[in-house]
């Protein structure tokens, strides 16, 4: 995909009158310097391998596509508007047209991502004709597989898959006689007359294109937003239905960024983004735009008039009419995760900004798996794979129930749901199951006596479990033979459950020996070092999946001790005044025979040439 990704604004604009963004005034007019600029070109390259930009070949069979659906759309208002004996004047310019939303619409979409899409049609199409002869001529035309209605959805929705993209197609009516192509969706004026969930599948458009047009520059902002949404996906905090943030959270706090800083380019708005929300003061809400009142009587976040609005812990608002609050699900614990976790990414963009670290360090995963020592395992289970797609969407939509339940829990200090779910052991190897589990790290309160603490989960569990089971037979969902059950367990027993590769372990390299041992053995793999503490060092490879390094061990096997020998003399006699050579000088003659620097080709020389980086 091409774009503009550098973009700056020159000196000649910042000295006259800027548009306003926002509710407020920006904290800063600044330019970008050079070093900005490079290193927002060092961003880009760090994001290329992790396939968050689209090649131009696929963009252009996405939009091949959309048109393909809007004329299709086109064709079956027609249709209908010839079944119902509108007048022949009218039929020619009815209209009807697919918008699109989110990632797709904002232009941050990844490689393979699904598209948000919307009929809009005028007044005399009835919900009922987009269910039944839409579905009907979608499923004649050969592109289209895996077609579903989902009619009694909250925003009722018809997906499948056009010439391998996924697509999820929502319906809006409007009282207008014809669909103008000019039509913008912005128009309050629109939403007149309409039924609620009418409004609720416009919602989605409206929302986003008002905050395309509430940043300074889009390109700028599509950028930081690439990169902040990648780093949310690498550190388990992209879920809005788990009680974290999604997609149009996300970039709701870039552009709130963008308009603070209206002149910076992306590497220093992901450096404020950290800085900004890693200091701001929840539950003040983060707002794009002043509220409007259009007088339609629709409800709208406003915790001075809604007493249940007091209580959102992390309001992020919409900026179009109906404004809501997109982040009503965020609990205690996970606005305790994200807040770290923003600490944690200023502390690493400081770095980066000083030149003391790479941006790939900012998106490397961490070890949920290490990180509590306690934790519940979720497990959901049916007969067949379509009744544990439908079963696992109903026991995630209600993980946060059991969050919340667990957090006011007088012991537990945190309860921290892992995002992702992961395919679950069968409990009889002969019988036909499907299974799902989910992770939750547990914190417990640090009390006098807690090496003999107690603490009986069963009552949140259970309560926990009767919902879903409740919810399951309300919606005539449940079947026999499905099941949902938790347990606790201890960092050490989640072998048992959990795929080894989810749970391997970064290998620490303490010996020298082993350590350049290891460098000769790997420095062709793009091994990445760095420095934990005094006596150890973080080997872990360039990958987008977490991935265990072979042990030095085994390096050692295959790399010359000579060699070695040789080459840690060497280090020893260019850097290290010591008896011994240390740690700090193997780091410092590993770093210098990466980037050529040893001189004297003394080291270099002795390594064969596939071994120099």
């Amino acid at each position: 995909m091409k774009e503009s990704f550098v973009t700056t604004q020159g000196s000649q604009q910042t000295q006259q009158p800027q548009k306003h963004y926002g509710i407020t005034s920006p904290i800063s007019l600044a330019a970008p310097k050079e070093i900005d600029c490079v290193l927002t070109q060092k961003l880009i390259e760090t994001l290329k391998p992790f396939g968050v930009f689209e090649e131009e070949e696929e963009l252009q069979r996405r939009i091949l596509i959309l048109g393909k659906l809007n004329n299709l759309v086109k064709e079956w208002i027609r249709e209908i508007s010839e079944l119902k004996n509108l007048p022949q004047s009218v039929i020619e310019n009815v209209g009807g047209k697919i918008f699109t939303f989110g990632s797709y619409r904002l232009g941050v979409h990844t490689k393979g991502a699904d598209i948000d899409a919307l009929c809009v049609a005028p007044r005399h199409v009835d919900r009922s004709d987009f269910f039944t002869s839409f579905y009907e001529k979608l499923k004649l035309q050969e592109e289209v597989k895996d077609l579903r209605a989902v009619e009694e959805a909250f925003v009722p929705v018809i997906k499948l898959c056009f010439d391998g993209i996924e697509i999820d197609i929502l319906f809006a009516r409007l009282a207008l006689q014809t669909i103008p192509e000019d039509l913008d969706l912005r128009d309050d004026s629109l939403l007149k007359n309409l039924d609620i969930r009418c409004i609720r599948s416009l919602n989605g458009c409206r929302v986003t294109d008002e905050i395309l047009h509430l940043v300074p520059n889009i390109d700028n902002f599509r950028l930081t937003l690439r990169a902040i949404k990648l780093w949310a996906k690498r550190h388990n905090i992209y879920s809005n239905i788990l009680g974290f943030l999604g997609g149009v959270s996300w970039a709701m706090l870039v552009a709130r960024t963008c308009q603070l800083y209206p002149n910076a380019i992306a590497s220093t708005l992901v450096h404020k983004f950290f800085l900004v929300f890693s200091k701001w003061e929840w539950p003040n809400p983060v707002l794009l735009k002043q509220p409007e009142e259009c007088n339609l009587n629709l409800p709208v976040w406003d915790p001075r008039v809604n007493p249940s609005d007091r209580y959102h812990l992390m309001p992020i608002i919409t900026p179009a009419y109906p404004q809501q609050n997109s982040t009503y699900n965020v609990s205690v614990s996970t606005r305790m995760v994200m807040v770290e976790e923003f600490k944690q990414g200023l502390a690493i963009t400081d770095e980066i900004l000083l030149s003391k670290a790479e941006w790939s360090k900012l998106f490397e995963a961490p070890n949920f798996f290490q990180k509590y020592k306690h934790y519940i395992v979720l497990l959901a289970s049916a007969p067949t794979e379509k009744q544990r797609l439908e079963w696992v969407g109903l026991v995630e939509s209600k993980i946060r129930i059991l969050v919340g339940s667990l957090e006011k829990n007088e012991f537990i200090t945190l309860a921290h749901v892992n995002p992702q779910s992961f395919p679950a052991p069968k409990e009889n190897p002969e019988k036909e199951e499907f299974r799902t589990m989910w992770v939750i790290g547990l914190v417990f309160k640090k009390t006098e006596n807690s090496e003999n603490l107690s603490v009986d989960l069963t009552y949140d569990i259970q309560s926990f479990t009767d919902t879903v089971y409740r919810q399951a037979i309300n919606s005539k969902m449940f079947e026999m033979d499905m099941k949902i059950a938790a347990m606790h367990v201890k960092r050490k027993q989640l072998h048992q459950l959990l795929p080894s590769h989810v749970l391997q372990k970064k290998k620490k390299v303490n010996n020298p020996y082993d350590l350049l041992s290891y460098w000769l053995q790997h420095s062709t793999e793009g091994v990445r070092l760095t420095t934990l503490n005094d006596n150890s060092l973080d080997l872990s490879m360039d990958s987008d999946n977490s991935t265990s390094v072979p042990s030095p061990t085994s390096a050692m096997k295959t790399t010359s001790s000579f060699l070695v020998k040789r080459s840690l003399c060497l280090i020893r006699l260019k850097f290290c005044n010591l008896p011994y050579l240390c740690h700090s000088c193997i780091v410092e003659g590993i770093t210098s025979l990466r980037h050529g620097t040893f001189g004297g080709g003394q080291l270099t020389s002795l390594l064969p040439k596939e071994n120099i980086i």
